[in-house]
């Protein structure tokens, strides 16, 4: 006998979603409250930076000072504070957290083909799930502005984004559960940044990362190499600390399947290093091993990076993510994504948790120019599909499309929400760069 247990049907699913829009309407979505902020956006920072190295702070600074968009992608934990303080819808899914044009890349499946998809975690957290759609909406206005758009636009390509969104939910919501949660988008390959970023990717195999990062070992036989130093961001790591860090993959190993332990048992690791990444990481600790395989001609690039709690997690206390925030990031990004890096994994460093990954093996990413032109409304709607499919498969499909309905209302509220949210983060990034001055003169 199985045990006695509600089974909820596709119908009460899709009620379900609708009857959430009494809890907020899709209107509601246009609203910012800038007002009901308790604290203001750079003590939110300083909160957000607390344990990282004091010596990288000054440059993750310079790095958000040189433009709004800059700003945005490092201010993570202050958009999280203001998405906190509006009206929720409650319908939950793994949110990536940090869905902005920037946050979607090339890179390699496990079978070696190239696949283009959303490929940043660090924020990924089970919540609302209109949450993602604002902060990528907000960064399809700053990338327009960035790009040379009129602000019509711009606006016109987060309707495109969130219609695709709701589209592709509603088609999501009537097929087979299988066939949603192993679903690939084929079609994307034309749209040209995205063309653009394959092509990077095919490019970024690892012999060009090992030329990119190495040099040749002087005084040393048998061809090795060795990381080659562009201070401060990529620095090498000799004596005690490379010990410590090549002892956290001892636990990282472990939690690998065991064909993955097979396979990374052929390398050994040559070198360590400290590399600075991004720009909301900037301060996190970040090791990267240089491994070879069969000979030089054989590398293997593995990044141990640090992670710290979600900017979400103080406002979804409900959310219960996994103590280890490695694990967080790692077990989230699978959620989402139909194949992950074959490394991907999760370890501790000197009571640290951090990610473990793959380092530029087939990735290519999307720059801000790309967007110029058709570029920034064709990607929008990349955007808006790849969303959809990662909340389709961590979430609820039916309960999602139920609550969107048939209507542009939702894509408007977004767009509207995007622009309002744009002008702020501008705002913001003032008082940064207000905020650097001073203390230059200082």
């Amino acid at each position: 006998m199985f045990p006695v247990m509600h089974w909820a049907t596709p119908e009460e699913r899709r009620n379900f979603g609708q009857a959430r829009r009494r809890q907020v309407g899709r209107q509601q979505h246009g609203e910012l409250l800038i007002k009901a902020r308790k604290s203001p956006p750079l003590a939110l920072l300083r909160r957000a930076e607390q344990g990282r190295i004091p010596a990288l702070l000054k440059l993750k600074h310079q790095l958000m000072a040189q433009s709004p968009f800059s700003y945005f992608r490092g201010a993570a934990s202050v958009m999280a504070a203001d998405l906190a303080a509006l009206p929720s819808t409650g319908i939950v899914s793994q949110l990536c957290g940090d869905a902005h044009v920037r946050n979607l890349g090339a890179f390699a499946a496990p079978d070696g083909r190239l696949v283009f998809d959303i490929n940043d975690f660090d924020e990924t957290i089970r919540g609302p799930f209109e949450w993602d759609l604002k902060r990528m909406a907000a960064s399809l206005i700053l990338a327009g502005r960035e790009s040379g758009h009129k602000e019509a636009a711009a606006r016109d390509a987060v309707e495109k984004c969130i219609e695709r969104y709701r589209a592709q939910m509603r088609a999501f919501a009537q097929m087979p559960g299988l066939e949603v949660a192993r679903f690939q988008v084929h079609r994307i390959g034309a749209v040209q940044p995205v063309h653009a970023a394959l092509l990077k990717a095919e490019r970024a195999t690892p012999r060009h990362t090992l030329e990119q990062l190495t040099e040749p070992a002087h005084g040393k036989s048998g061809g090795s190499r060795r990381f080659k130093e562009q201070k401060p961001t990529l620095v090498r790591v000799t004596g005690a600390q490379a010990v410590r860090v090549l002892a956290a993959l001892g636990p990282y190993r472990e939690m690998l399947q065991p064909e993955r332990q097979h396979l990374l048992s052929f390398y050994r690791p040559v070198d360590v290093a400290f590399k600075v990444v991004g720009t909301g990481s900037v301060g996190l600790r970040d090791y990267c091993i240089y491994f070879e395989g069969n000979g030089p001609a054989d590398p293997l690039f593995l990044q141990i990076k640090e992670e710290a709690a979600s900017a979400y997690a103080p406002w979804l206390p409900d959310a219960r993510p996994p103590h280890h925030n490695g694990q967080r990031a790692a077990e989230g990004q699978r959620a989402m994504q139909v194949q992950s890096d074959p490394f991907l994994g999760w370890t501790h460093l000197a009571g640290r948790a951090c990610l473990v990954r793959q380092l530029n093996d087939h990735k290519g990413s999307i720059e801000i120019e790309d967007l110029a032109g058709e570029g920034l409304q064709a990607f929008a709607e990349v955007c808006g599909e790849l969303l959809a499919r990662g909340h389709a498969r961590s979430g609820d499909p039916l309960v999602i499309a139920g609550y969107l309905g048939s209507g542009g209302g939702f894509a408007e509220a977004l767009s509207k929400f995007g622009t309002l949210y744009a002008d702020q983060t501008e705002k913001d990034w003032q008082a940064l760069r207000r905020q650097g001055k001073g203390k230059t003169k200082a």
